[in-house]
């Protein structure tokens, strides 16, 4: 049986930091695969982490949530089978649904998930949750522990808003506020494996309990009916069985439309389906089910373009501006410097990081967001 501890997370919390941190501090002596799934083009993150030793199987094609369900479970089984390892770690997409990830795992024979932990950035829980709910909130309902990010720099009422806006989504995960150059990789290894056992020995109660109730409803359905003196009754004219069958007349016409004159409606074309359909469309109750290439775009290109810090300073603070850019989420990449170094860079509303790296093959850097513009941005990262 092979442990796999799941990463999930919205674009840009964290997910390759903490992972990179507990590869250092939490998972020593252990021989550990990750598979990445990178929503876009051009495959960015993979470099990282190849100098600790981890084999890194790269999925750029499309979503683990949705187009690459197929493919994930093989490249799983293939994982297992060639590297047999002690442990799996998964990061999805920024944009994957984790209930979707975790259904993946769970069909695979021999894969034995430890925990699903959730990274979400503190200063932007409710940002995330109100715009793009459908999937932030799955991704904080389905995990068994809650990793804070940024609660250092962000300040102490957003992270109290955030904490109290999880717990209200899962109060039943574990949840991780202090900042990461406080606390031990190990600490957060503790907490992932006691919130994950947690979680198993939940759902295995829910599972017995599942299989009493259907015990007892199937001893419910052969009852039969008596009469108040306790006689059974088998005269199918009684009044008894009317009553039965009025009931189930009674079930079933609710499940119909009928139109104002009466008459039940069975046209699929007809209008009130379709007012119908809408309504569910804009129900944030749990029925929304795009998926996250309906919803994101990504755009990125490779460029033997050499830039300096400036530049690149100015660029990325540039793609706050929806208007002329779309709704950019997410942009990292790597870049030639005109000093001779190259620029590694992540960014995300309001914040960016800029550090100094060893040389690429070539320039390449990645866009993400909703209803980005790709002609934009391209003028804007070549310059002209």
């Amino acid at each position: 049986m092979t442990k796999i501890d799941i990463f999930s997370g919205f674009l840009g919390a964290g997910k390759t930091t903490l992972i990179r941190k507990l590869i250092a501090e939490g998972y020593q002596g252990e021989k550990l695969v990750l598979i990445e799934n990178e929503f876009g083009e051009i495959a960015i993150d993979g470099g990282f982490l190849k100098d600790a030793g981890v084999e890194i199987n790269e999925m750029n094609s499309g979503c683990i949530c949705c187009t690459l369900v197929g493919d994930f479970t093989k490249a799983l089984k293939k994982v297992m089978e060639d590297f047999a390892p002690d442990r799996i770690l998964i990061e999805p997409s920024g944009v994957g649904k984790l209930s979707d990830v975790a259904k993946a795992v769970e069909r695979v024979e021999g894969a034995h998930i430890g925990a699903k932990v959730t990274v979400v950035d503190a200063g932007k829980a409710k940002m995330y949750m109100r715009n793009f709910g459908e999937f932030f909130n799955d991704q904080v309902e389905n995990a068994d522990l809650i990793v804070l990010s940024r609660t250092d720099s962000a300040n102490s009422a957003k992270v109290l808003t955030a904490a109290e806006l999880l717990k209200g989504l899962n109060d039943h995960a574990g949840l991780i506020t202090t900042p990461w150059d406080q606390i031990d990789g190990s600490l957060i290894r503790a907490a992932m494996d006691e919130n994950g056992l947690k979680a198993e020995m939940e759902k295995l109660k829910e599972e017995q309990e599942h299989h009493h109730h259907h015990h007892d409803d199937e001893d419910e359905e052969h009852e039969h009916h008596h009469h108040e003196d306790g006689e059974e009754c088998d005269d199918p004219e009684c009044e008894c069985h009317h009553h039965h069958h009025d009931d189930e007349d009674e079930e079933h016409e609710h499940h119909h439309h009928h139109h104002e004159d009466g008459e039940e409606c069975d046209d699929p074309a007809c209008e009130c389906h379709h007012h119908h359909d809408h309504d569910h469309e804009h129900d944030h109750d749990h029925h929304h089910h795009h998926h996250a290439d309906e919803v994101f775009a990504s755009w990125g290109m490779e460029t033997p373009r050499k830039f300096t810090e400036d530049q690149l300073r100015d660029i990325l603070g540039q793609l706050s501006d929806a208007v002329q850019y779309g709704i950019v989420l997410r942009a990292k990449g790597i870049l030639d410097a005109s000093d001779g170094e190259w620029l590694y860079f992540d960014y995300v509303p309001g914040e960016m990081e800029i550090r100094r790296g060893a040389p690429a093959v070539t320039g390449r850097f990645c866009v993400i967001g909703s209803h980005i513009r790709e002609d934009a941005l391209k003028e804007l990262f070549a310059g002209e």
